[in-house]
């Protein structure tokens, strides 16, 4: 994300009007509000927020409904994306093979106020809807580390957005938060015991890194000052996180207790969305509008280094569970076209480029767990 004094949220990541040469633009919270009714689909993963603090008129929102993943919708068609697709034709190794389950922000209806929350097996086969209210947004979805729930943000009312958690077995999701503000980015500790998220309301006018129990008792702010995006370290000690307090947008690393905070990244027009792999590397994009590139560095923010083939506008990495694949969205098949992000993956290190998903709607902000 771009920013002076704040970060600013893209208008179209998880919005925006201006189309998706913004891509990656960020606008202020005022002008966010405005956005939330925008009709076109051009979402970017540290961008999606502000631009759905309203929702249009009329979005209805159960506090806790019963949602059964996979069931059929009746104005949903079946959704079977073209499984491991690969732009550039490779060699497929005969191990070492994708495995585990991506959680992703599906647009199927090319809107953003009607985002739904789909899961897919890591080689894009099995893809389905897990949310079921068609104008009811939702988006920034994470697995649990035992692969059982997903949690996600999703619409209420005006600049209230809550926190859900939905099990994988029953499909039944459970609202943890009460008119918080405006939430989002919800991620499980690997103990299974807290949530790490972002809150911003009005009163406040920032965006801060707050955490609070699995259940949702004890919300408190994790460390004071501007900060998005957050991520667990592997072993749930420590959050990485965005922020531009010290004057560009970078990632800083803290302490789950609060202290030893600390940037690690030194990179050019940092976005926000990143993750931080078992083999404690951490991954996250940069760049200008329509050029964006993932990187990968050591945990300590040293060799940073571009990994993703260029041109395809790539964003929002998540790495496997055994840190040796990276999911992210690109438009390498479909560049400057609004519904043209999917879902690829590569190897840490650039190679066996795969689309999985191959929709005419966007397909964003895919987080890989078991």
């Amino acid at each position: 994300m771009t920013a002076s004094k704040r970060p600013y949220f893209l208008a179209g990541g998880l919005v925006l009007v201006c189309g998706c040469l913004l891509l990656g633009v960020i606008f202020g919270p005022g002008l966010g509000r405005m956005l939330a009714t925008s009709a076109a689909p051009k979402p970017d993963f540290d961008a999606t927020l502000q631009a759905l603090i309203s929702a249009p008129t009329g979005s209805a929102v159960a506090s806790a409904p019963t949602l059964v993943p996979g069931s059929a919708v009746a104005s949903t068609p079946t959704l079977v994306p073209r499984s491991a697709v690969a732009s550039t034709p490779t060699a497929v190794p005969a191990s070492g093979q994708p495995s585990g389950h991506i959680v992703l922000t599906c647009q199927i209806y090319k809107y953003q106020s009607s985002n739904q929350i789909c899961i897919m097996n890591a080689d894009g086969s099995g893809y389905r809807r897990l949310t079921t209210e068609d104008g009811v947004q939702h988006f920034y979805p994470s697995l649990s580390t035992d692969g059982r729930s997903v949690v996600y943000s999703q619409y209420r009312e005006d600049n209230v957005y809550e926190i859900y958690e939905m099990s994988l077995t029953d499909g039944v999701a459970k609202r943890l938060t009460d008119k918080l503000g405006v939430l989002n980015s919800p991620e499980i500790s690997a103990d299974g015991k807290s949530i790490v998220f972002m809150r911003w309301t009005p009163a406040s006018d920032q965006y801060q890194v707050w955490l609070m129990d699995r259940d949702g008792n004890h919300p408190r702010r994790a460390i004071s000052g501007t900060a998005w995006d957050p991520t667990w370290s592997p072993d749930g000690t420590q959050i990485l996180f965005a922020s531009d307090r010290t004057g560009s947008n970078q990632l800083s690393v803290v302490n789950a207790d609060g202290t030893g905070l600390h940037q690690i990244s030194d990179l050019p027009a940092i976005r926000g969305r990143s993750d931080w792999s078992s083999q404690d590397l951490v991954a996250t994009y940069s760049g200008e509008p329509w050029q964006h590139d993932i990187y990968v560095m050591n945990a300590d923010g040293s060799n940073p280094h571009k990994v993703a083939p260029p041109g395809g506008n790539s964003q929002g990495p998540s790495f496997s569970p055994d840190g040796t694949w990276i999911a992210f969205t690109a438009y390498f098949d479909m560049p400057h076209d609004d519904n043209g992000c999917e879902i690829y993956i590569m190897r840490t290190d650039g190679s066996d480029l795969r689309r999985l998903t191959n929709n005419d709607y966007c397909d964003y902000q895919p987080r890989w767990g078991p």
